[in-house]
């Protein structure tokens, strides 16, 4: 194997460090002292690695998140979000000024093509696109009120992900692993199935400033299909042509290298965090194995969460492995179902083929999780980029709306059967309680007890935050 393309080249003789400086002085005798003195202190000094898990700010209601994104904006007031002013008001005019839009034309109000139903003993409406999380109606905590500022699904997925769109900055799932670092060494603490490539692509999971090695983990992206993704969940981790002995004595002359070239110069994060990956990489080879294959679930397990449907098997090979990794203590996780909610026309028809896509999985998953006691302690979150305007688009459709949408919530630590916030009459703002993307990040934060102004990192001559100069905690969810 060629190690010199992980080499670096030789920075410059100003970057020189006092450390490098005294092993390159006088035969590096001055360095065996240091060396002595630094192994002291080391010993005392707590950790510096971002991986060590460390307590939370306060008591957190949920240990880990499972976010089930649906790219492409559902539409809010066809699912959670009954507005029987658009049932009286069928084609009319909208009567107020519309706000910006990403269409370039829109029709008049359009009502809801499918009915909706109070379920469970809490009463919550849900429609009938979603037949199967309606048995779940008294664990989900639906907040109606959700506002963004990006009309296009670039902007609005970075701002979801990440907090903003005129900036690359870390993801949520990244603050999260670098406020409360990873309880399992042998995998990833991040792990995205199936992302999205395109709207932001792997900006949307980046580490950004923060510590490489909190960056996500991608298992395969949207375009593949489960069987090619099952062979080799991830890149080049198992190496077909050394057995795990010579790959132990190949990676300990790597870094033994690295380990060098490091305490030479002056820190280098880029190394720093390929050092850390070469080792995940080989820890993760025989409990990644294990985690990713779901052959040795039982025959109604795979049923609950329809493997053995075409039509629900690709989400719910991703709700399944979900559950496997929160088994296993991964901090975040997310599953996509991806391009399909993207509906400005055609709207009955194709948002009846994408929920039956992921109806049963999410049903399941939210069950089974219940089942095994691990729903108290894990945040599952679904939700698209924003949602969907109350007037027509192309007659049949809708166009996006990051003005007053919703998402739910179940489990870690949030009401069940509860509806929190309101938009307007019509759909179109959110009037009450109004939940900015912020502020849900803020929220998701404090379920985890991590306080989003006190989570900060120095870059650039500021302190930065997943919620930047804004946010505010919703704690009228919490149970």
């Amino acid at each position: 194997m060629d190690i010199r393309s992980f080499l670096t080249p030789p920075p410059k003789r100003s970057q020189l460090s006092r450390r490098g400086m005294l092993r390159a002085a006088g035969c590096g005798f001055g360095f065996m002292g240091l060396q002595s003195l630094l192994a002291d202190i080391a010993q005392a000094a707590p950790s510096d690695d971002p991986l060590v898990p460390r307590s939370p700010m306060f008591p957190a209601r949920a240990k880990r998140v499972i976010f089930l994104f649906m790219h492409g904006g559902p539409s809010s007031i066809d699912t959670f979000d009954p507005k029987p002013y658009l049932d009286a008001n069928d084609g009319k005019p909208l009567p107020i000024k519309q706000p910006l839009t990403f269409a370039a034309k829109t029709g008049g109000l359009m009502k809801s093509p499918w009915k909706f139903k109070n379920c469970g003993q809490s009463g919550l409406p849900i429609s009938d696109l979603f037949p199967k999380i309606r048995e779940c109606a008294d664990d989900l905590c639906v907040v109606r009120s959700m506002v963004g500022e990006g009309v296009d699904h670039g902007a609005a997925l970075l701002q979801t992900f990440t907090g903003t769109f005129t900036f690359t900055r870390p993801s949520v799932g990244s603050w999260v692993l670098y406020g409360l670092g990873s309880q399992n060494r042998n995998l990833p603490g991040y792990i995205t199935i199936k992302p999205a490539l395109a709207h932001g692509g792997a900006k949307n999971w980046a580490s950004g400033f923060l510590p490489g090695s909190v960056q996500g983990t991608a298992i395969g992206n949207a375009g593949m299909q489960v069987s090619e993704i099952q062979k080799e969940p991830i890149e080049y981790l198992v190496n077909q042509g050394l057995n795990r002995e010579q790959q132990r004595y190949e990676l300990d002359m790597i870094q033994a290298i690295n380990r060098n070239h490091q305490e030479l110069w002056k820190q280098d994060d880029e190394l720093e965090t390929r050092i850390q990956s070469f080792e995940m990489g080989f820890r993760m080879q025989a409990e990644a194995s294990r985690v990713f294959d779901v052959s040795g679930e039982s025959a109604a397990t795979r049923k609950l969460y329809g493997l053995d449907e075409p039509r629900t098997a690709d989400f719910g090979w991703q709700c399944l492995l979900a559950r496997r990794l929160a088994e296993a203590d991964v901090r975040f996780i997310q599953c996509t179902h991806s391009y399909k909610w993207d509906q400005h026309s055609d709207l009955f028809e194709k948002h009846n083929e994408n929920a039956a896509e992921v109806d049963q999985p999410i049903a399941g998953l939210l069950k089974d999780l219940k089942a095994r006691d691990l729903l108290k302690d894990t945040l599952v979150i679904w939700s698209g980029e924003f949602g969907r305007t109350p007037v027509s688009e192309s007659g049949n459709g809708r166009d996006h709306n990051p003005y007053g949408y919703s998402l739910f919530m179940a489990g870690g630590g949030v009401k069940g059967g509860f509806a929190y916030g309101e938009t307007d009459d019509f759909g179109y703002h959110a009037a009450v309680n109004r939940m900015h993307i912020h502020d849900f990040h803020a929220t998701v934060l404090a379920l985890l007890g991590l306080d989003h102004l006190k989570l900060t990192y120095r870059y650039s001559g500021r302190d930065f935050r997943l919620t930047d100069t804004a946010g505010n905690v919703h704690d009228g969810i919490f149970a």
